[in-house]
This record gives C-alpha cells, structure tokens and sequence, in this order.
C-alpha cells in the first residue's frame, strides 16, 4: 500500500508541474474525474458569472457611457471579476486533498453548470446548453486523460504564483517603463494609436509577441541543451527532492533517454514558465502606462495629441470611458516590453540570472526526479 501511495504522490507531482509525459499512458487516464474537478469548478463559476450577465442585460448589448448605470456597473463588475474568481475557485478546489472531497466537487460543479442552462427560458435554448455542458465536460475529461489539462493547470497556477507576488513585479517592471516612456510621450505613437483599427492592432501586437517567443526559443534551447543530455544528480538536486516521493527512489545507474514527447514537454515547461514571467512584468509594465494615461489625457491634451480622436474606446464589443488611443498604446508598449525583457532575459547577464537560469535549474531537477520514477516504474512496484 505504501509503495501504491509513492506511486500516485509521484505522478501527482509531475501533474502539477505540467510534464504528464513522464507519466506511463495507463497513469495519464486514471483518477480523471477526482483530477477534473478543478477545471469543472471554474468552468461552473465562469457560467454563473455569465448567466447573472445575460439575466441582468436581458440579452441587449452593453453599451457604457460616463455615467453610467447601476445596471451596468454590475455587469462590468461581474465581466470584470469573472476571471479571477473562477481561477481562485479552481485553487482552492485543487487544494482538497482527498479523493472523495474532489469526486464531490467535480459532481457539484457539474449539477452547477446544468442548474445554469436550465435558466434560459426557451426548452430549445435549455436543450442546446445542457448538451453544450455535456460536450465540454466530456472535453474536459479527455484533455485530461491526455495531459493537456495538466499542462494548462500547472499554467493557471505559474501565472497566479506570478501575480500574487505583485511587489517583485512593479520591481522588475520600473527599470523598462523608464526605458520606454519616451515611447509614451511620443507623437507618432499617439497618431498611429489614433488611426489603426483595433484587428490591425492586435496584428502588430501578435507579429511582436511571436518575434519575441521565437528568439526565446532560440536562447532557451542553447541553454537546456547540455541539461537535457546531462543524467547526472547534484548534491543540490538530492537536497531538494528530499521532502518529495523521490527521496526513497534511488537513483538509476544509466537513466533512459528522454523520448520526443518527454522533451518536447519538459523544454515546453521552461519556455512557457520564462514567457509567463516576461508577460506578467510586459503586463505591469502596460497597467502603469494605462493609469499614467488616465492622469495625462484631459481634454485638452486628449485633442492635442489625438487630433481630436475619440473619447471613447472599446474592449472585447463593450464601449468604455476610455480613450481607444490610450488602448491601443497600451498594447502596444506592454508587447514593446514584452520584446524588450525577452531580449535582454537571453543575451544579458544579470536579466539571464534573474528570469532564465532559475528555470534550468528547475528543468535539471525535474530530470532527476522523471529518472527515478521511470526506474522505479520499470522495476514493476
């Protein structure tokens, strides 16, 4: 029973750091549904949110001036809060511990979403989203079993690890928002920010994210590639793995090469750990930008910079007190950060040591770690 226990705390462990590929096929598919309930419980919570939404509009489309009306200002709170609260709900459901506490959250999630389709008042209407719920949860459940869910899961966690460690993000993001504020102040930003279309805008925006990802790529895998062929266990890797079920799997005499999944994940982990961590500051970076905005923009300036442009914006087909000039700088200098801090984060020391070498020597553990349970595995416990 205990050598069962070790078996399972291990898998568990890989799961939650989003390399399910370790795993044999047979352990990705068991447990699935105890393992769903985090998912299920956001996905409940984002159609409550929804459902008190479109209840609240009575389906008419969300229109927000300077005054706006109560009605509205809880819509927007709800739209605004939906996000966050289904990620805080599927935390804090990933934190039960037993099997049956999440067989009876995933269940409850479940008889949630049901209980939110069967608000519409038109049968048909029900009909569609009770079978919509049915079609996701069955999705849920495969994604799962496939480990994408792992992998999701472990990104959700990653992104609010970030988040939550809001001081050391402002620290980070100060240095680049003197870099670029004379990019703020700029006028041919301002006047481009005024003409563009918002679909061109993203345009710009996606064009830089993905130059920016394809050199990490490049640096990220120079510096993983020597790990990846490396089977040895430092002193430091034993230290760490003590508090884990690794430290009574002994270590193999020859570990088995990483197959093409196992490294397409494990290089995966880190490239998408360094993005998150690069887009959180990118992020900070763009909310300082935005709140300097709602400072500088009075009228005066608004029409001086904008030549008269709109006062006005919208986000996601909601019409919004905010300029759309100041949107589309938004976006556009937190994807200049992003490009920035990505750059340096490769080609500089001292931003290398801070985002990127903490990740290898992560990726060096999790090497260790996916050595021993494999032999473990093999040994047929």
């Amino acid at each position: 029973m205990g050598e069962v226990a070790d078996r399972v705390a291990a898998e568990s462990w890989f799961l939650q750091r989003g390399l399910p590929s370790v795993l044999t096929r047979r352990a990705r598919w068991r447990r699935l549904w105890p393992r769903s309930a985090p998912a299920l419980a956001a996905y409940a919570v984002v159609l409550v949110c929804l459902t008190v939404v479109d209840v609240t509009d009575g389906g008419q489309a969300v229109d927000v001036d300077e005054n706006p009306t109560p009605t509205e200002v809880l819509i927007l709170v709800v739209l605004a809060a939906m996000l966050p609260l289904a990620v805080l709900v599927g935390w804090l459901v990933s934190r039960i511990h037993g099997a049956r506490g999440r067989h009876t959250a995933a269940t409850a999630s479940v008889v949630v979403a049901v209980g939110c389709a069967l608000v519409n008042p038109s049968w048909a209407d029900r009909i569609d989203d009770v079978v919509t719920t049915a079609q996701i949860t069955a999705l849920i459940l495969v994604l799962n079993g496939l480990g994408v869910g792992s992998v999701l899961g472990w990104a959700v966690r990653l992104t609010v690890s970030h988040l939550a460690s809001a001081g050391a993000l402002v620290t980070r993001a100060l240095p680049v928002v003197l870099l670029t504020v004379l990019v703020f102040f700029n006028g041919f930003v301002w006047s481009m920010a005024t003409k563009i279309s918002r679909d061109r805008m993203w345009l710009v925006v996606g064009f830089m994210v993905v130059i920016a990802i394809a050199f990490l790529c490049t640096g990220i895998a120079e510096r993983t590639r020597p790990v990846l062929g490396d089977g040895s266990t430092r002193d430091s890797d034993t230290l760490r793995l003590a508090e884990t079920p690794f430290a009574s799997m002994p270590d193999p005499v020859r570990g088995d090469r990483l197959r093409p999944t196992e490294r397409a994940n494990v290089v995966f982990v880190v490239i998408a750990s360094q993005v998150t961590q690069i887009a959180m500051v990118a992020i900070v970076t763009a909310a300082i930008f935005f709140v300097m905005g709602l400072l500088v923009l009075s009228p005066a300036v608004l029409a001086a910079w904008t030549t008269n442009g709109s006062d006005q914006g919208t986000w996601f087909g909601m019409t919004l007190p905010v300029p759309q000039p100041l949107i589309h700088v938004t976006m556009f200098l937190g994807a200049l950060t992003f490009m920035y801090v990505s750059a340096r984060s490769v080609g500089d020391g001292e931003y290398r040591k801070q985002f990127l070498d903490p990740l290898v020597d992560d990726l060096r553990l999790n090497l260790v770690a996916r050595n021993r349970y494999r032999a473990y595995v093999q040994e047929g416990r």
